[in-house]
C-alpha cells in the first residue's frame, strides 16, 4: 500500500519536494492532498501535479483521515505552530528544515510528536543521497583513517531573497544554509557535540547574519571550520564531498571519483537536484512501515543538536530573533 502524503504549503521546496516524489513508485508513494493558506493556490498546486484535494487552511489538512504523513514545506518561524496543529492531530510529519527558530522551539516540536506517538523528522535532505550514505559507510568501516579535520563552506548570494534577509521570516546564513555545512560536520562526527564553539560573522542592517565563520573543537583533538554566506558565492564544497555538498552527486575518496546521479524531474525545479528530495521521501516511508517514531540516520538527536548549536552561533555572532525572547 502506497505512503500517502499531504503537502502543507504550495511554495517553491513544496513544488520541488512534490516532484522528486513522482520519481518514485506511484505504488509505494502518492500525494493526495495539498493545503495552503488560501484555496486558490492550493488549487493551482493541485491542478498543475494532479493532485485531487486541495484545501485552503492548514486545519483542513490536519483533519483529513487519509493522510499518512504530512510534508511541512513553511518556511521556519511558522514550523513551531504547523508542526503542533499537525502532530497533535496525530499525523506524521516530515518538517523542513532547520527544524525551528531556535533548541526550544525544536525542544517542543519533538516533545509533541512524543507525547502524541508520532513518526517525526527534520527534512534534513542531504543525509539520505546516497553519496552521503556511502560517506557514513566509509567512516563506520574506517576506510579513510580516522577524521581529525572536516572543512565546509556554502555561500550563494540570496540579498534579493526577502525570507533570507528579513528578520521576521527568519533570514540569516545560519540557519538557511549554513546548516548544510553544520548537519554534514556533525554526520562525519557521529552526532557528537562540540567542546567548543567559536563563531565570527557579519551582521546586515536588517539583523540578521550575512557571513559566518564557526571553528568546532571536539573530543580527541578533532576539529571543524565552516563558512556560511548569504552575499557571497563560495565554493559550496566539504572536505570529503568536493561538489555540490548540500545535494552531493558525485563523490571523489583517495582520488577515484563516484558519480551519484539524480532522476530527471517531470517539472521545472526552483532548486539544484530536488528530485534528490525522494530519497528523504523514501526514508520516510520505510520508518513507517517499520512502525518507527524518528529515523536512526536524522534522529531527533540530531535535529537538536543542530538547533543547540545554531543558537551559540547566533548568540555569538549577535543575531536575536523575537522567538527568541518568549
Amino acid at each position: 500500500m502506497a505512503t500517502r502524503w499531504g503537502i502543507c504549503s504550495a511554495g517553491k521546496i513544496s513544488h520541488d519536494f512534490t516532484v522528486a516524489l513522482k520519481t518514485l513508485p506511484p505504488e509505494d508513494h502518492q500525494v493526495v492532498a495539498v493545503a495552503a493558506r488560501n484555496l486558490e493556490d492550493a488549487q493551482g498546486f493541485a491542478k498543475k501535479h494532479s493532485i485531487l484535494r486541495a484545501y485552503g487552511s492548514y486545519e483542513e489538512l490536519a483533519r483529513d483521515p487519509d493522510i499518512d504523513v504530512v510534508y511541512v514545506g513553511v518556511i521556519h518561524p511558522y514550523h513551531l505552530s504547523t508542526c503542533l496543529l499537525f502532530t497533535n492531530a496525530k499525523k506524521n510529519v516530515l518538517c523542513e528544515k532547520p527544524l525551528a527558530m531556535n533548541a526550544k522551539e525544536a525542544q517542543e516540536i519533538l516533545a509533541s510528536a512524543k507525547m502524541n506517538d508520532v513518526f517525526f523528522m527534520e527534512a534534513v535532505w542531504t543525509r539520505f543521497f546516497p553519496a552521503s550514505v556511502e560517506i557514513k559507510r566509509l567512516l563506520t568501516q574506517g576506510d579513510i583513517g580516522e577524521v581529525k579535520m572536516v572543512r565546509s563552506e556554502f555561500g550563494v548570494p540570496l540579498a534579493h531573497v526577502p525570507r533570507s534577509v528579513q528578520k521576521e521570516l527568519g533570514g540569516g546564513a545560519m540557519l538557511d544554509i549554513g546548516i548544510y555545512c553544520l548537519q554534514f560536520i556533525c554526520m562525519v562526527y557521529n552526532g557528537e557535540k562540540p567542546e567548543c564553539i567559536q563563531a565570527m560573522g557579519i551582521c546586515m542592517e536588517t539583523g540578521v547574519d550575512e557571513t559566518v565563520v564557526v571553528t568546532l573543537k571536539f573530543s580527541k583533538n578533532r576539529m571543524a571550520v565552516f563558512t556560511c554566506s548569504s552575499c557571497m558565492q563560495l565554493p559550496n564544497d566539504a572536505i570529503i564531498v568536493p561538489d555540490h555538498m548540500w545535494c552531493p552527486t558525485s563523490l571523489v575518496v583517495n582520488g577515484k571519483e563516484t558519480q551519484y546521479p539524480v532522476p530527471e524531474p517531470y517539472l521545472p525545479l526552483n532548486f539544484l537536484n530536488s528530485t534528490g528530495l525522494r530519497y528523504e521521501a523514501e526514508e520516510v516511508r520505510q520508518c513507517l512501515l517499520k512502525g518507527l517514531k524518528e529515523s536512526a540516520v536524522m534522529s531527533h538527536a540530531d535535529s537538536l543538536l543542530l538547533a543547540e548549536v545554531e543558537d551559540e552561533v547566533r548568540r555569538q555572532v549577535g543575531v536575536v530573533y523575537s522567538q527568541d525572547c518568549h
